[in-house]
């Protein structure tokens, strides 16, 4: 039998890099420009941007419903300006 020299660090990386991971940010508005929710991915390119008072329907164009109840929960208990890691 061979021995066989596995680099078991590879294997890891690979399964970070395919892990989907968002960042969710609350950006507080000025005067009549209203808050806003960013949704971004692991390189921080803008994935959804929707209001704070209606994210039901950005949610869904984000392609997130089945996690709906889960992140407008976040959404209402987030601080502005904090950036938050969801782990899907």
């Amino acid at each position: 039998m061979r021995n066989v020299n596995i680099n078991y660090t590879f294997y890891v990386n690979i399964f970070v890099i395919f892990v989907p991971v968002m960042y969710i940010l609350k950006v507080k508005g000025k005067a009549k420009i209203p808050d806003y929710i960013q949704l971004r991915d692991r390189e921080f390119t803008l994935l959804g941007y929707f209001r704070v008072d209606r994210p039901e329907k950005g949610i869904i164009q984000a392609g997130l419903e089945d996690r709906k109840d889960e992140i407008i929960k976040l959404i209402q208990n987030l601080p502005y300006g904090k950036l938050h890691k969801i782990d899907l």
